[in-house]
């Protein structure tokens, strides 16, 4: 897929918001905005001869809210830190994981919570992680300045950065600014800390990407030359022939984080394909889908080690030897109150 069809299809799901794309109308997936990727989930098409009804979010919290307040679907696809608030809501059914063969080739990493297995009951399929990192563009960009995370608080930068609109994204990049690697324990002094520090953040942000097409424009077209970005933008403008740098080691860290997938309580469409749908997203196949289309990772750990090492290289999705913080499930009250916190210093205050 090359830049500008990235860019169209970006302002078209823009345009439509969380609109249903519709296809096989028998099973309706939530998910993120341009992730209706045939190759994906290449084995359900085969078998179906069409992807299924889209319906799309640009954040984990307008998904919860959306399907909170009524909106049905059969599957929807959080990030891992969102799944304690699904479970607590009612919204939920368990999977049976004799239904999906992969399930055994998921690593182990991705279900090591109570969140994810619960006595032995499994409420989240982890499907596919990536990492949020300092993209730059390096035409513009000592790669001495991107070395470390200050770069985004750094007055030469004002007006040429940006940042996600993702609550969990931005206090990843704000905890570890200010010296927190995990955010399981954070005092009501790091919190401060990292708050104050993403006030000073913002006021070098001339914008908040809400999606990776919407990233690719903004520094595509030279307004933005850093962002706190995921591999989406960073694998896309390469293959535009952008000369842009995925700097996973700062001085600081980068965060790393997967999703996946729920089942819907009262899903209204066939439930057989639901697992379909999940067992073509596990698929060998779809490693490499999500590394060419994403530069994301597939949790099947036996289909990611068909990939050679070079591309995962190449797409930045190799292992990390720097720091890390992991966006695992943590409290709801903090996550909660992180929300809140971002929207006030969103709106300026």
């Amino acid at each position: 897929m090359n830049l500008r069809s990235i860019l169209i299809a970006g302002a078209t799901l823009a345009a439509m918001g969380s609109a249903a794309v519709a296809a096989d109308s028998k099973l309706t997936v939530f998910d993120w905005s341009g992730f209706n990727q045939k190759n994906i989930v290449a084995d359900y098409v085969k078998k179906y001869g069409d992807l299924p009804t889209y319906a799309f979010f640009g954040d984990d919290d307008e998904a919860f809210q959306k399907v909170s307040s009524g909106f049905q679907v059969d599957l929807t696809h959080p990030c891992s830190q969102m799944v304690q608030k699904y479970r607590d809501a009612g919204l939920i059914v368990p999977w049976d994981t004799s239904k999906i063969p992969n399930f055994k080739n998921i690593g182990k990493r991705f279900l090591d919570s109570k969140v994810f297995v619960d006595n032995g009951t499994v409420w989240y399929i982890p499907t596919d992680y990536a990492y949020t990192a300092t993209l730059y563009n390096a035409d513009k960009v000592p790669a001495a300045d991107a070395s470390t995370l200050q770069i985004f608080v750094d007055p030469k930068y004002k007006g040429h950065t940006s940042l996600p609109d993702n609550s969990d994204d931005v206090w990843a990049l704000g905890l570890l600014a200010t010296g927190v690697t995990n955010w399981t324990h954070v005092t009501d002094a790091q919190f401060k800390a990292a708050a104050d520090w993403l006030r000073k953040a913002h006021k070098n942000v001339v914008s908040y990407w809400s999606d990776p097409s919407n990233l690719n424009q903004l520094m595509d077209s030279g307004q933005v030359t850093v962002a706190w970005s995921w591999n989406d933008s960073a694998t896309q403008l390469k293959a535009a022939g952008k000369h842009v740098v995925f700097n996973r080691t700062p001085k600081e860290g980068a965060s790393s984080w997967f999703c996946g997938w729920v089942h819907m309580k009262n899903a209204p469409g066939d439930q057989q394909r639901a697992y379909d749908f999940i067992n073509a997203f596990l698929a060998p196949s779809a490693a490499r889908g999500l590394l060419e289309d994403f530069g994301y990772a597939s949790a099947n750990d036996a289909g990611e080690a068909l990939i050679p090492h070079e591309e995962l290289v190449k797409h930045d999705i190799d292992p990390v030897k720097g720091t890390l913080l992991a966006q695992t499930p943590l409290d709801q009250k903090l996550r909660d109150r992180m929300v809140a916190e971002f929207q006030k210093i969103k709106a300026g205050f």
